[in-house]
């Protein structure tokens, strides 16, 4: 079943928001009221939750990109079309500064209001590498997820589970963002742009790596069908 591109618009939108603030909002949640002693555990699974939310809520109607990078990643796999693309990436863009404005809003204005820098006692010759490496394996789990048709219903779990291990482990060096929209929305909202280069390029590059390994696998699984 096709939908509108009004339609995937719309739950783009919402699932974005929903990302960031869960996201976003953990961090500035535990820098508020626990002086940040909750640490990357909590950062890695408050993501975990809202892409779980949202990938079960609206994946079949948008596949649940929520990310301009990965939005790219489908575009280069024949997913989507191109006049798809602004649609995708204006949802996502405001969804994640409206997300954003509802953290300052509601949650709190420290740090930065969540928004991502890496950690500069490692060389950029070093951040930008595991930030590629952060987003390609993101792309990576939902290409098989969607190449598997679903992990027979775990592709929540598989998504949010890559996107919380990738923060997890890599976040210390990358700040492991993953995802331009949920880097620009604080960004935006705070003024804090120091490092907003980096979530602009690293995740597309690792997210075009993989579209176009998998490139060939979804165009033979098209003229299969």
């Amino acid at each position: 079943m096709s939908y509108s591109n009004l339609k995937i618009f719309t739950v783009e939108l919402i699932g974005t928001f929903i990302l960031v603030i869960f996201a976003t909002g953990s961090i500035v949640f535990d820098a508020k009221f626990f002086n940040s002693s909750l640490g990357i555990p909590f950062a890695a699974l408050a993501p975990f939750i809202g892409l779980l939310i949202g990938v079960y809520s609206f994946g079949k109607i948008s596949l649940a990109h929520f990310n301009p990078a990965v939005t790219i990643g489908y575009y280069i796999t024949g997913h989507i079309t191109k006049i798809q693309i602004l649609y995708y990436f204006a949802a996502e863009l405001i969804g994640a500064i409206l997300a954003s404005i509802f953290v300052w809003k509601f949650i709190g204005d420290e740090v930065n209001l969540g928004a991502n820098s890496p950690n500069l006692d490692f060389s950029l010759l070093l951040i930008f590498p595991i930030e590629v490496l952060a987003s390609a394996m993101l792309m990576g789990v939902i290409f098989y997820v969607v190449y598997t048709k679903g992990l027979r219903g775990f592709s929540g779990v598989a998504i949010g589970g890559i996107v919380a291990l990738d923060i997890l482990f890599l976040a210390i060096i990358s700040g492991a963002s993953m995802n331009p929209a949920r880097a620009l929305g604080p960004a935006l909202v705070s003024g804090y742009f120091d490092y907003l280069w980096l979530y602009w390029t690293a995740p597309f590059v690792g997210t075009t790596l993989i579209a176009f390994i998998f490139r060939g696998k979804f165009i033979a699984q098209r003229l299969a069908n």
